[in-house]
């Protein structure tokens, strides 16, 4: 078997898998900028959002964080993976950017 992956035939965003007679190439975990095999603890660097923690890229919840992100009235911070968003409390609707009582 001719090992493929040694010519790094794989794009930026994904690791080559050699198999036999052949090659594959897999998506990076989405918490990788660059990676060299499966997983979060394969990341070349971890992406936007993302913190290196014991070898591993894991998710920073900014929600958490010591200095408020989401500075409006009536509005709470939602954790995602790599993310955050801004949502009105409950008992709020949206209304032209503002969290306005139901």
């Amino acid at each position: 078997d001719l090992d493929e992956c040694a010519a790094s035939p794989c794009k930026e965003h994904q690791y080559c898998l050699n198999t036999d007679g052949s090659f594959s190439c897999k998506a990076c975990d989405a918490s990788c900028v660059g990676c060299t095999g499966e997983g979060s603890e394969k990341c070349k660097t971890c992406a936007s959002g993302y913190v290196k923690e014991d070898e591993k890229c894991t998710d920073i919840d900014e929600c958490n964080l010591p200095e408020k992100v989401c500075m409006k009235e009536n509005q709470d911070c939602v954790n995602t993976s790599g993310s955050y968003k801004c949502v009105c409390s409950e008992g709020f609707e949206d209304k032209d950017g503002t969290c306005v009582q139901t």
